[in-house]
């Protein structure tokens, strides 16, 4: 019994409860948190994949939209749960970043997947982070410290050479631009979703961008579908892009944001091309290049360095 504890007594005990309380999950994120960023970018660097295979059978924009629509699907409970506080007017800016940030980008990694190695797209998505910082500072007015602009060149002499490698004595250069103008759309779009949708919740924002987007790459999609029966890899490639790397990943990386804050979030990028040319090698047999490698160091040491706070 406790009738006869001073106020003092169970002030302290109730903090001592609290602070307990704290310290569980605290430890439980010790281990989890690295878990899932590992997990995350082995999701994300599969993705590389996928496209690979699936473009050759599928095309760009069939193979997107099936993306689409499969990730749309899986965010779809989490958009209806917040559906009050999306308006007719909203719609509008989030088709837009739905273009910019998933359409756009997604179908220039699928054509540059079907002219080049599965790990050329997953080294230029890698840009993304520098291009974030890049659109920021050239349109937003954000200052740019040294470090970070040494990461920025860097990251795109990292680009030259990549897009100056062979592989099988065809030139890189075609998939190394697509890959850089897909990262150059995600920098707009990261700059657009933190100024003009904050305060909304992240993964209804997610599933409300990739159902514009399937909307606005349908008619692509339909147009260009293909006449051939289609291989069942191939269909399984793309339902795997679609609810693993875009619905679920999606659900795991918000997740994160919402633990441990978007810049850690964000160093999910660096193992990304790691995955990517692992998956590539184990599955497709797709050689490893001295020109991806030295490109890779590039970039994300780029990366790491625009990353790094004064």
């Amino acid at each position: 019994m406790d009738g006869g504890d001073t106020p003092g007594e169970r002030r302290a005990r109730a903090a001592a409860v609290t602070v307990a309380a704290a310290v569980a999950p605290a430890r439980a994120a010790a281990w989890l948190t690295p878990l899932e960023l590992m997990l995350l970018a082995a999701i994300w660097g599969a993705s590389f994949l996928f496209m690979r295979i699936g473009a050759a059978d599928f095309g760009p924009f069939a193979l997107v939209e099936v993306r689409l629509g499969l990730g749309a699907l899986v965010l779809l409970p989490f958009l209806w749960r917040e559906r009050a506080r999306f308006n007719a007017a909203l719609c509008w800016r989030l088709a837009g970043i739905g273009a910019i940030n998933s359409a756009i980008p997604f179908s220039l990694f699928v054509w540059g997947s079907e002219r080049a190695p599965a790990g050329i797209g997953a080294i230029c998505n890698a840009l993304a982070v520098l291009f974030t910082v890049l659109v920021a500072v050239a349109f937003y007015g954000e200052r740019i410290a040294r470090r970070q602009g040494i990461g920025l060149l860097c990251g795109f002499v990292g680009v030259v050479v990549l897009a100056s490698g062979k592989t099988s004595g065809v030139g890189l250069w075609p998939a190394v631009l697509a890959g850089t103008a897909a990262s150059v759309c995600y920098g707009f779009g990261v700059n657009f979703i933190r100024r003009y949708l904050a305060g909304l919740p992240a993964s209804a924002v997610a599933g409300a961008t990739l159902l514009g987007a399937t909307l606005l790459v349908a008619p692509l999609a339909i147009a260009t579908w293909p006449s051939h029966a289609l291989q069942p890899r191939s269909w399984l490639s793309a339902v795997l892009l679609g609810v693993l790397c875009t619905g679920i990943a999606f659900v795991l990386y918000y997740r994160l944001i919402n633990r441990i804050g978007g810049a850690r979030a964000a160093t999910v990028t660096y193992p990304i091309p790691l995955f990517a040319v692992l998956w590539a090698w184990l599955v497709l047999s797709e050689p490893i290049t001295p020109s991806m490698a030295a490109s890779a160091a590039l970039i994300l040491g780029g990366v790491a360095l625009s990353q790094q706070r004064r």
